[in-house]
C-alpha cells in the first residue's frame, strides 16, 4: 500500500536582546501535535548576527522535537507489543 501524508511544521522565532527563542509545532495528518522549544543566548563579546541565533535556537528546538517524536513512537510500539521499548536517535 502506498500512501502520501503531509505533516505541518511551524517555527516561531522571537528575539529579545541577546536571546532568541524558537518554538516549533509539529501537526500530523491525524491531528497529533508535538511542541518543543529551543533558546540561544549570544555572548556579549560576540558580534550581533541575529540569523545565527535563529539557527541555533531552531536547531535546539528541532532536536528536542525529534526526541519527543521518538518517545511517542516508542510508547506506541510498547502499547502494541506489551513490553517496554526504547528508541535511539
Amino acid at each position: 500500500m502506498n500512501e502520501t501524508k503531509t505533516w505541518d511544521l511551524r517555527v516561531h522565532l522571537v528575539e529579545q536582546g541577546s536571546e532568541t527563542a524558537a518554538d516549533v509545532l509539529l501537526t500530523t495528518d491525524s491531528g497529533t501535535v508535538i511542541r518543543a522549544r529551543g533558546v540561544a543566548r549570544r555572548n556579549p563579546r560576540d558580534p550581533d548576527v541575529p540569523s545565527i541565533g535563529d539557527e541555533v535556537a531552531c536547531a535546539r528546538a528541532m532536536t528536542r522535537l525529534a526526541h519527543k517524536l521518538l518517545e511517542a513512537a516508542a510508547k506506541d510500539i510498547s502499547r502494541i507489543e506489551h513490553r517496554p521499548v526504547q528508541l535511539r536517535s
